[in-house]
């Protein structure tokens, strides 16, 4: 009995390690981002997802930018647009609070 149980913890642990934890980062962003800071948060979702992880993407309002959440939205899907090679929506952009966030996940 020893001999199997044994067994059936090396196949448990063969198990484990071929598991992949995917996690969620995130990239936060504001609707004033210049062109340069886009194209370097851009990259850094791409690089995110390229290693396999899913990536958030959060437009933070702050003070009077919250009565135009429409041009976060459009700044979202921007981005979204930047990564359509790389990335496919998870979650359709969504408002909590302040925050409008948006998950996308790598295409395989």
């Amino acid at each position: 009995y020893g001999k199997y149980r044994y067994e059936q913890s090396k196949k448990a642990r063969e198990a484990r390690k071929k598991q992949t934890i995917i996690d969620l980062k995130e990239v936060k962003r504001r609707p004033k981002t210049e062109e340069h800071d886009f194209q370097f948060k851009v990259r850094h979702a791409e690089r995110f997802l390229k290693e396999g992880n899913k990536a958030k993407i959060t437009m933070m309002f702050r003070g009077r930018e919250v009565i135009r959440m429409d041009r976060g939205r459009v700044l979202l899907d921007r981005f979204v647009e930047a990564l359509k090679d790389v990335a496919v929506v998870e979650q359709q952009a969504k408002v909590e609070g302040r925050n409008m966030t948006q998950i996308l996940a790598p295409k395989h």
